[in-house]
Formats: C-alpha cells, structure tokens, sequence
C-alpha cells in the first residue's frame, strides 16, 4: 500500500493531483506549523492576462510565533469569496463545465468556514469527487518528522510530498517542471500554461479531466 503524506493545499494544482496517481491513500499533515506565501492559502488560475494568484486571507498569518496550519483562521474582514467568485466567472464562464461545477462551489464559499484548514479540506472532498476519485484520506495523529522521500513498512511505503510544490521562488521550491503535464485545450491560448489549479482542467473537461492527470 502506498500512502502519500502532503500538506493540505487551496483548490490545488494539477501536480498536486498527478503526485497521487498511484497512491493508494492520501495522508494530510495536520499538525505541521503555517507556512506563509505557500499553496496552503492560494492557487493559481488562467485569466485573460495570463495566470493569477487567488489568495485566502488568514487572520495573523504573519505572526513570528508558529501556528499549526489547522488552527489558521480566515480573515473575513475583506469579502475575498465574492472577489474569488467573481474572478472564476469572468475567466471561466465560457468554458463548458464552469456552470456545472460553479454552484458547488458558491455553496461552500457561502459555507463561511472559520479555519483555513475546514475550507481546504471542504474543496478537495469536492474535486476529488468532480473527478470521480474515490482516494481515501487520513490525517496526522502527531507531527511527522522529514523523512527521506520514501519510506517502507511491513504493510505500506509512506511517501514523504510535504512542500514539494510551492510557488516560484518561496523557500524550498523545487523549481519548474517538478513533474510532467499533458497540455489540454484552455480558455485562453494559444499557448498551453502549466501548474494551475485543477479548476482549470475541470471547467474545460468535466468528467473527464481525470484522463489528463
């Protein structure tokens, strides 16, 4: 049994996905310490302009003191969900499967949950099930330390992908081309962008965007 152990990540990005192919389980750090300038709070989209971060704003998320990421609390001070919307829409709204999926999630959005953490997790149960993935996840029972990449046990090997993506330029990014994408028809071209969220690949091809993980 192969288990992959990540943080948890904002409507995550196609690598984050394509690094669980052939997992059998995903195993979500629950006790690891906030890091700020990560994809624990943002992700990348395709606009007109070309990709463009969305970030969730947290409440302290600059303070020296460490912070487990699960105790993180969303900054609701700023109506940054109907900026997130609104942006999804005006780039998205002429993709085939934007209104498919947009209503799921505004009812999440809509949800106002307190931690960053409830609100990741909430996305991710929902795109695994856009792209009908029925991946089991278990969270962290203790902090785990760094670990070598992979790790073997009589019953399964643990696969050690805590921030093995990040943006460009943020500490411990592994630099481009950390893994390999298919390209796909999107909104805007000609040219193919890499590495956006896997909203992305979903408004373009719904069910079966599973095919180009």
């Amino acid at each position: 049994m192969s288990v992959v152990l990540s943080e948890l990540h904002y409507l995550p990005s196609i690598p984050y996905f394509q690094q669980l192919l052939t997992a059998d389980a995903l195993l979500l750090d629950a006790h690891e310490h906030y890091h700020k300038q990560t994809y624990r709070s943002r992700c990348l989209i395709l606009t007109a302009q070309g990709p463009q971060p969305l970030t969730v704003p947290v409440v302290d998320g600059a303070r020296s003191e460490k912070v487990r990421t699960s105790e993180i609390e969303i900054d609701y001070r700023q109506n940054w969900m109907h900026r997130h919307f609104r942006t999804l829409q005006t780039a998205y709204n002429s993709s085939p499967y934007f209104g498919y999926y947009a209503d799921y999630l505004q009812d999440i959005y809509a949800s106002k949950p307190v931690l960053l953490w409830d609100l990741n997790l909430e996305m991710l149960h929902l795109l695994l099930r856009c792209l009908r993935w029925p991946l089991p996840i278990e969270l962290t029972s203790e902090y785990l330390s760094p670990t070598p990449s992979l790790i073997h046990s009589p019953t399964h090997s643990l696969i050690d992908k805590r921030d093995f993506l990040t943006p460009k330029g943020a500490p411990n990014s592994p630099g481009p081309d950390s893994t390999s994408q298919r390209p796909y028809l999107q909104v805007f071209g000609p040219a193919f962008v890499p590495e956006l969220s896997v909203l992305d690949l979903l408004f373009m091809h719904g069910p079966a965007a599973g095919q180009f993980l």
